[in-house]
């Protein structure tokens, strides 16, 4: 395993352990409080300690080396338990805004003092979950709908806490069903993103590239006089893939070949960010072909 997998398996244990220990407090003072935000608050606490589970598995199985049942690699794993884990957070999400209208229609006794003591605790404990996964949201997917995850449990404490200010001091326990739909709305839209960027690539689909630009890039080489059946894809989101077919000069030997396929894959590296690129050269066959077919 290589150093940045035993680093993110790290970061994943000890926020595990982190909201073990949260989702247990918040049932227990959402019972004994009446409040319906700390119990949605340890709802999504619980299935966050899955989907963490979930995310370091997948982690694990993405380190793996390529092999002959999976050429490209296991990297693809990560996509899968981004896709899955916010899919299940729009589910949750849904649930509780449910909950809160029902809750607004039949308001219930809470104690706020309880309700905010509770809250504070696990506000500390998902803020610093956060931090520790933070570092990896640019790159990585999975860590990414993982913070996802940590960042909606942070922003229900901060709306449970609000809350149970205005419970305790004014008995206000509308307060605590409202902010609890404001903060899932704001979620709902957050997890729609991962699962179209997560869905984008399961599916293929050409990242954001503009194929134009690929085109005049390497029609510049003076060599290459053409370029169609051109294919892009994405395997995780930093490994991006092109394949293309390209029409080059008359009577070119096998090393100068060499040389036109190296000085493509540089272009394409420094200009696009494109990983892996495999080229068929063609001098006639396809000239009159369009960049995509």
């Amino acid at each position: 395993m290589d150093e940045t997998h035993k680093t993110s398996g790290s970061k994943f244990l000890i926020v595990t352990l982190l909201n073990v220990v949260i989702t247990i407090a918040e049932f227990i003072g959402g019972l004994v409080s009446g409040s319906l935000g700390l119990l949605s608050d340890a709802l999504h606490n619980l299935q966050d300690t899955l989907s963490i589970i979930i995310a370091y598995i997948a982690d694990l199985i993405s380190g793996k080396k390529n092999d002959a049942a999976k050429t490209f690699g296991y990297k693809r794993a990560e996509i899968i338990a981004a896709f899955v884990n916010a899919s299940v957070l729009i589910v949750i999400t849904v649930f509780m805004v449910v909950e809160s209208i029902n809750r607004l229609g039949s308001p219930q006794r809470i104690d706020g003092k309880l309700m905010m003591i509770v809250a504070i605790v696990g506000l500390v404990a998902n803020f610093i979950s956060m931090l520790i996964l933070f570092s990896g949201t640019k790159n990585n997917l999975n860590i990414r709908a993982t913070f996802l995850h940590m960042l909606s449990d942070t922003l229900s404490s901060v709306g449970v806490v609000i809350a149970s200010v205005f419970v305790t001091l004014f008995n206000w326990t509308w307060v605590d069903p409202v902010i609890t739909i404001v903060i899932a709305i704001w979620l709902l839209k957050e997890a729609f993103d991962v699962i179209k960027e997560s869905t984008n690539i399961l599916m293929e689909s050409s990242p954001e590239i503009d194929l134009e630009e690929v085109q005049s890039t390497l029609l510049e080489i003076p060599e290459i006089v053409g370029i169609h059946h051109v294919h892009i894809w994405m395997i995780d989101e930093n490994y991006c893939i092109l394949d293309a077919h390209i029409n080059v000069q008359k009577n070119l030997n096998l090393s100068e070949l060499d040389e036109i396929y190296s000085r493509v894959g540089n272009l394409l590296k420094e200009k696009f960010n494109i990983s892996h690129v495999t080229l068929q050269a063609e001098c006639d066959r396809g000239l009159d072909k369009p960049l995509i077919e």
